[in-house]
């Protein structure tokens, strides 16, 4: 004789009961189970990029859906590591992998802000508005502290009151342009968040 208590008699009692009823309704695990089911990324638009945390450098699958038709906003649903890089080999570190919370985050900033000076409000700004604010300021600060001769009398072109520190994670191509344009403006301080 089997002994059963009562939550094992419960538990036996509404798996029969809800299993009858399905099979009473239609629902029958035989077509679920026999349907093929389609790759989940099948239907997503495929953009190879590169992570943006640290100096590494590892290159990302990211997969949208969205065919980007007039009234279709494309969204990020999945990114993985991209295996034909030749830096990760499609591979990710936890932070590289948890990518997707980052593009989603609430906090995430899209657009430039600006604060003006003894504000404690940022307010939205246009691109164009901020490259041109940046542009200014840096003329500004460099017509007032450009040092065309040194002491001796030799000429230097130095501007040496603004420094640049350059993204970590571009090619050694976007690099090399990088430091010819901001040496060619005589910006002395130069550095890449990759010794940082």
């Amino acid at each position: 004789m089997v002994t059963m208590n009562r939550r094992q008699f419960l538990k036996v009692s509404a798996t029969t009961l809800a299993g009858s009823s399905l099979a009473l309704m239609g629902f029958s695990p035989e077509p679920a189970l026999a349907e093929v089911r389609q790759y989940k990324l099948a239907r997503m638009t495929e953009t190879r990029n590169t992570c943006p945390y640290c100096s590494v450098g590892c290159g990302i699958l990211m997969y949208g859906l969205g065919d980007h038709a007039k009234n279709a906003k494309a969204s990020i649903m999945h990114i993985e590591g991209d295996p034909d890089h030749p830096v990760n080999r499609g591979t990710l570190c936890p932070k590289g992998a948890s990518l997707l919370d980052f593009v989603h985050s609430p906090s995430r900033l899209l657009y430039p802000e600006y604060r003006a000076p003894g504000s404690d409000t940022w307010q939205r700004i246009t691109w164009d508005d901020a490259l041109d604010r940046i542009a200014k300021k840096m003329k500004a600060d460099r017509d007032a502290n450009f040092i065309a001769k040194n002491d001796a009398g030799q000429t230097v072109n130095r501007w040496l009151s603004t420094g640049m520190l350059a993204a970590s994670a571009s090619s050694n191509e976007v690099g090399y342009l990088t430091h010819k344009a901001i040496r060619s403006m005589g910006m002395l301080p130069f550095d890449n968040q990759a010794r940082v």
